[in-house]
């Protein structure tokens, strides 16, 4: 490719190579708040595959890419965030796809849960179009028209999950590497002549939404998860952030994936399990710090989330 992006990216501490001709290197982040580790596979000359695995909160690029290089990204676990130059952000959820040109995102790549395994498929059109794979010439497809079709004036254009996108990347995450060459050449066709076919006037997108909205939302997320022993409600947030609630309530879905009230369930059961795990408190006083007077409103819960009872999860799981 005529420019790499990972090497634009902020926090990068390792680039290790796989093999002598430079078809697989791996790019290890130093993020601010955690680790990330991007695999790259040169799969056609132009045409890069990249399996991308971050425990952190974000990745942040030095600088805006080319115009000609489009990424396409396949979320498989957690949740990934993208701020458009317009000012939009949007996010993916398990299952989606995205398609964007380089230069129309912010530099960070965000990652709302802290934890988020995916696929990047990065092409250099121009590149391409003057040395296209042989499926390419042979199906007639111009690589040049992707950008058009799916990121005219600015926009990204955003899949949801669906039987299609599933089968064209599970099998991915799971190639002997023996059959790798071969299997990402097939795949990466599989997915440009998919694309090919998608009419993009009847996907329905995934819902934007402003800078100023998920920076407030962002703050609520904060404070909830800073002292679980406080349970404001909605209406509570709403008047002291100066956010209307249904916005609240949308944005933080559409950020991390699910309703208030579910997200927080599941926050508190997890810090309760390592709480459980790492330290001698009695069960009643883990309920209680982690917002349950009721111990057993808590077992409930739990049992709910980690599908065992608290006494039954630290008897298999301690580590004291």
């Amino acid at each position: 490719m005529s420019e790499n992006p990972i090497t634009n990216a902020k926090g990068l501490s390792a680039v290790i190579p796989k093999d002598n001709d430079g078809y697989c290197t791996v790019y290890k982040m130093d993020c601010t708040d955690g680790l990330g580790l991007m695999t790259v596979y040169q799969v056609y000359p132009g045409i890069q595959l990249i399996y991308n695995d971050f425990e952190a909160a974000s990745c942040d690029w030095k600088e805006n890419l080319d115009k000609d290089i489009l990424e396409i990204n396949h979320c498989r676990e957690g949740r990934e965030g993208s701020t458009l130059l317009s000012g939009s952000c949007l996010y993916l959820g398990e299952g989606d796809l995205s398609i964007h040109a380089m230069d129309n995102c912010s530099p960070e790549m965000s990652f709302p849960l802290k934890h988020y395994r995916g696929i990047s498929v990065v092409i250099d059109l121009k590149f391409v179009a003057e040395h296209p794979p042989e499926i390419l010439s042979e199906s007639g497809i111009d690589i040049l028209d992707f950008k058009e079709k799916f990121c005219a004036d600015g926009n990204c254009f955003v899949m949801r999950a669906k039987d299609e996108i599933e089968h064209i990347f599970s099998e991915l995450y799971s190639v002997p590497d023996c059959l790798q060459k071969p299997y990402f050449k097939i795949k990466v066709q599989e997915l440009l002549l998919f694309l090919c076919m998608v009419d993009v006037s009847k996907e329905k997108q995934r819902e934007q939404y402003t800078s100023p909205q998920v920076e407030v939302v962002r703050v609520i997320h904060k404070k909830l998860i800073s002292n679980l022993q406080v349970r404001p409600t909605i209406e509570e947030l709403s008047k002291e952030y100066l956010i209307n609630t249904a916005t609240l309530k949308d944005t933080f879905r559409g950020i991390y994936g699910q309703p208030i009230g579910a997200y927080m369930k599941e926050y508190r059961m997890k810090q309760a399990a390592v709480l459980l795990r790492q330290t001698q408190y009695t069960i009643a006083e883990v309920a209680n710090r982690v917002g349950y007077e009721n111990q057993s409103k808590f077992a409930t819960a739990f049992r709910d989330i980690l599908k065992m009872a608290p006494a039954e999860y630290r008897k298999q799981n301690s580590s004291i």
